[in-house]
């Protein structure tokens, strides 16, 4: 089961549903330790204060804001407990607002949101009542000693949560001038032919991160001593005619579907040769005898 990040109460109107949040996503990368080059030792960064010269204990660790120049106002656990508004413990919809005029710039994190067994019927009530109407539901949370503004949305298996930034926390676009660009009939309808030949229903789970595949291939192959090669890079040409890489473009995205028919009856070629990785087993070196193949 999820780890519960918050729990307290959803409230509209009169109505109060005791419900809890888990995260929804959580990034997946590969990390690196950084290690001595000298004897390949992880090495570590102790909490040391200047002033006693000594490594410092997290049980000594106070928090403290610095008002001015290494001058600090201290603050304790309790402290801050006790200036929790009630959106630490209530959360409670200000408003509702149509999903489709919520901009996604201002989605930060995403979390699940379910019912406890006492507000399971509240709860179902509120996500019928969203998914029918179109609506999705502004409201305060208190959570890791920030007061965020949320959003709730109705999904197919209940509701999802996600923290938003503040307005000013958005950073003004950059000015791009296409009001003094003039685009013609025909580049407007080569456009729209190309998006239309790359349409497809969105499916996430097609996508992949080929940087971190790379990755692990790239550290199996040099458990076993073999060489790494380097992932061959697109050649980019500027676009000169506008007109002609587009038409270039559906050219080569109808050819594959022209040739489709044909090609699954046929046998693949002779020595057709796999998508470039970063990772090639070339040479196989050799170990030394009694030590460690290390990274």
């Amino acid at each position: 089961m999820a780890t519960t990040v918050w729990k307290g109460h959803l409230t509209f109107g009169l109505i109060s549903i005791p419900m809890r949040m888990s995260a929804a996503a959580r990034g997946e990368r590969i990390s690196f330790n950084q290690l001595h080059n000298v004897c390949h030792s992880r090495l570590k960064q102790p909490l040391f204060c200047p002033v006693c010269n000594r490594n410092v204990e997290r049980s000594e660790i106070v928090k403290g804001h610095e008002y001015e120049k290494d001058q600090y106002v201290l603050f304790t656990e309790e402290e801050l407990d006790k200036i929790e508004p009630s959106s630490a413990k209530v959360m409670e919809i200000l408003e509702f607002v149509k999903l489709d005029h919520m901009d996604p710039l201002y989605f930060d994190s995403s979390y699940y949101v379910a019912p406890e067994d006492a507000g399971v019927k509240a709860y179902k009530l509120l996500l019928s009542a969203m998914q029918e109407s179109g609506y999705g539901a502004i409201a305060k949370l208190t959570m890791h000693q920030r007061e965020h503004i949320v959003i709730l949305r109705p999904g197919s298996r209940g509701m999802t949560l996600h923290t938003m930034f503040y307005s000013n926390e958005i950073r003004a676009a950059e000015s791009v001038p296409t009001d003094k660009v003039e685009l013609k009939d025909q580049e407007k309808k080569l456009a729209n032919q190309l998006i239309e030949s790359l349409a497809a229903p969105f499916a996430p789970e097609k996508y992949r991160d080929e940087y971190q595949e790379n990755v692990r291939t790239m550290i199996a192959a040099k458990l076993k001593g073999q060489e790494v090669t380097e992932v061959a890079q697109p050649h980019m040409a500027p676009v000169i005619d506008l007109m002609e890489a587009l038409k270039k473009s559906l050219a080569e995205k109808q050819a594959p579907a022209a040739a489709a028919a044909p090609a699954v009856a046929a046998e693949a070629p002779v020595g057709k040769k796999p998508p470039a990785r970063a990772v090639q087993p070339i040479s196989t070196v050799p170990k030394r005898a009694g030590k460690k193949a290390t990274g």
